[in-house]
C-alpha cells in the first residue's frame, strides 16, 4: 500500500465547553486539541485504514512535542521539520448553535511553517513511495514562504508521479502576507499556479467565487439557497480553464442553522463529462439532514479524506461508490467533537448503505 501524502500547518485548537462564547467563558477553561486542514485529512485516511503521512514543519518546544504525540496517536506518519525559530500557530472556536454561526479567531502569525522556506522540505524523499498527495488553499494564505513550499510541493509531486489533489479553501481572515493586494487578487494568483498541477480539485461554490470569479446561478450559500442543477457549469467553467483538472469535487452544504445543515456532494468527471450527485434517493439526489449537529469545523476535510480514500481504494470501483463514501463520511464528522474524523471505515460503509437510524450497536 503507497502512502497518501498532506502538506501543511497544524495549529493547537482552543475551544470552550459547550457552546459557551469566549467573552462568556474566559477567565475560565479551554479545550484544546490539535488541527489543521491537511492534517486532518492525514488522520481520517489513517482512521479508515490508509497509510498517510504529514507533513509540517513545527518548533522545539513541548507545545510541539504534545502536537506530535496527537499525531502519533493516530497511527498516521510524519516528516517534521523541527525548527529552532517561529512557534504553533493556535486558532480559538466558538461553538454556535441554532442562528447563531461559529466563530474562529486565528492567531497564527510568525508560526513555524510560515518561517520555514521552500527548499528546507526534501520532497523527493518525502515523496518516496507515495501515490498521493494533498494540498489546500489555506497553507499558501499563511505567508509567503508557505505559498512558495506548495508550489514547489506539487511541482515535485507530479515529478514524482503522484496523483495531486487540492482543497480550495478560501479564507478571507488569511491572505494578509501581501498588504497592497487584495485578498481575493493575492488568493487568485497563487493558486492560479498551484492549480496547473492539480488532477482532482475540491472546492464548494463560495470558494470557486471568492478564488476563481466563477460562481453558481441562483445560490445563496450564506442565505442556506443552493442551485443544485447550476453546479455542474461551475465545475465545467472551472476545467474550461484548468484542463489538466480530471475530477471537481464540490461539497453541498445547506446550511438552514449553526444546528441543522442538509449535507451531499457533486463530483464532476472531465472525461466523462458527467455530474454525479450523492446521496441518492430513488436515483434522484437527497441530502443526509443533519439536525443536532455537534461540531463542523473539519468537515470538509473529512470529505476531503473519504474522496482519496475512495478514489484510492480497489473496493470502491465507480466514482459513484468513492462519491457516496466520501459524503458518509464527513456526514458522520458532524457527530464527532474535534477536527479529526474518528470514523472507521465499516461505520461509513455503513451509513452509505442506508443504515442511518443512528440505534445502539450491540
Amino acid at each position: 500500500m503507497k502512502s497518501i501524502i498532506t502538506f501543511g500547518e497544524i495549529m493547537g485548537r482552543l475551544t470552550p465547553p459547550g457552546f459557551v462564547r469566549l467573552r462568556q467563558g474566559l477567565p475560565g477553561t479551554l479545550e484544546v486539541t490539535f488541527a489543521g486542514a491537511e492534517a486532518n485529512v492525514a488522520a481520517s485516511l489513517s482512521f479508515l485504514g490508509a497509510d498517510a503521512k504529514f507533513v509540517t514543519a513545527l518548533p522545539h518546544n513541548d507545545l510541539a512535542d504534545a502536537c506530535i504525540a496527537s499525531l502519533q496517536a493516530t497511527g498516521m506518519a510524519s516528516h517534521i521539520v523541527r525548527t529552532d525559530y517561529g512557534r504553533l500557530g493556535l486558532y480559538f472556536l466558538e461553538k454556535g448553535a441554532n442562528q447563531r454561526p461559529s466563530r474562529v479567531l486565528y492567531d497564527r502569525d510568525h508560526s513555524a511553517i510560515s518561517l520555514t522556506e521552500p527548499q528546507v522540505y526534501d520532497w523527493p524523499e518525502i515523496f518516496s513511495g507515495g501515490q498521493w498527495f494533498h494540498v489546500t488553499g489555506i497553507t499558501p494564505a499563511i505567508s509567503r514562504h508557505a505559498a512558495d513550499a506548495t508550489l514547489a510541493a506539487v511541482h515535485a509531486a507530479k515529478q514524482a508521479g503522484l496523483t495531486v489533489s487540492c482543497d480550495l479553501n478560501f479564507r478571507g481572515k488569511l491572505w494578509n502576507w501581501e498588504p497592497e493586494t487584495p485578498k481575493r487578487d493575492l488568493a487568485k494568483r497563487v493558486m492560479s499556479e498551484v492549480l496547473p498541477s492539480v488532477d482532482v480539485l475540491i472546492a464548494n461554490e463560495e470558494d470557486c467565487g471568492d478564488v476563481l470569479g466563477i460562481r453558481a446561478d441562483r445560490s445563496d450559500v450564506h442565505a442556506g439557497e443552493l442551485d443544485i442543477a447550476s453546479y455542474p457549469a461551475v465545475a465545467k467553467q472551472v476545467v474550461s480553464e484548468f484542463p489538466n483538472i480530471g475530477i471537481v469535487a464540490t461539497t453541498l452544504r445547506q446550511s438552514l442553522s449553526a444546528s441543522h445543515n442538509n449535507w451531499g456532494a457533486m463530483l464532476y468527471a472531465t472525461q466523462s463529462q458527467t455530474a454525479i450527485f450523492s446521496p441518492r434517493q430513488g436515483g434522484d439526489y437527497s441530502p443526509y439532514q443533519i439536525r443536532n449537529l455537534v461540531d463542523r469545523v473539519g468537515g470538509g476535510d473529512s470529505f476531503a479524506a473519504g474522496l482519496i480514500h475512495g478514489l484510492t481504494c480497489e473496493d470502491y470501483p465507480s466514482l459513484e461508490e468513492a462519491l457516496d463514501f466520501a459524503v458518509a463520511a464527513s456526514c458522520l464528522a458532524h457527530s464527532i467533537e474535534g477536527d479529526f474524523n474518528h470514523s472507521s471505515r465499516a461505520e461509513v460503509d455503513a451509513l452509505a448503505g442506508g443504515s442511518g437510524s443512528g440505534r445502539v450497536v450491540r
